[in-house]
């Protein structure tokens, strides 16, 4: 393969960017452990990760041909991969909003960093926890702040019975507790 096919994938690779899933306007709330977490991945990156690819290129680059060089080409790609990584999370973090769920005063409306548990209109039960979109995650129970669900939920008491929004139609939900507790503990968040 010419270099010439290799430079515009690579120049193409350049120009992805992740998703801004954040809406414009929308400010970037997150928890403190979230942002903690951010922070790490950032670090890490930048201390360990970009360092080794960075030797392993330097090391390959050195050993000849460029262009039929594995260890150079998937270096290079690599560090591109870390360092549009780098420039996603500094943009998060430096837009970050920093909301402790365990500051929250009215203990008895769902605002971020509640704890929810709700009933469907079939009868069956879930719990989620409101987070923000960089710390979302289904598996685990933490849906984003900007999600059908949460939106539907936000601001609303114990008791009340609120309509979602889904593919399938208008869905009835009924709010049966609401908590919040430390970011820094084991909770779901």
């Amino acid at each position: 393969m010419s270099k010439a096919f290799m430079r515009e994938s690579d120049e193409e690779e350049d120009r992805q960017e992740e998703p801004h899933v954040l809406p414009v306007g929308f400010k970037n709330y997150i928890t403190p452990r979230g942002y903690r977490q951010l922070q790490e991945e950032l670090r890490t990156l930048l201390r360990v990760e970009r360092p080794k690819v960075v030797d392993v290129v330097s090391w390959a680059a050195g050993n000849g041909d460029r262009s039929e060089n594995g260890d150079y080409i998937y270096g290079k790609r690599r560090l591109r991969e870390i360092d549009r990584r780098v420039r996603f999370l500094s943009k998060r973090l430096e837009i970050a909003q920093v909301v402790d769920p365990a500051q929250q005063i009215n203990l008895d409306q769902v605002f971020f960093g509640a704890t929810v548990t709700y009933a469907h209109e079939r009868g069956t039960e879930r719990t989620i926890t409101i987070v923000g979109i960089d710390e979302a995650n289904l598996d685990r129970g933490q849906v984003s702040w900007i999600s059908p669900i949460a939106r539907a939920l936000m601001k609303a008491h114990e008791g009340d019975i609120l309509e979602l929004r889904t593919p399938a139609g208008i869905a009835h939900i009924e709010v049966l507790d609401i908590r919040y507790g430390s970011s820094d503990a084991d909770q779901p968040y």
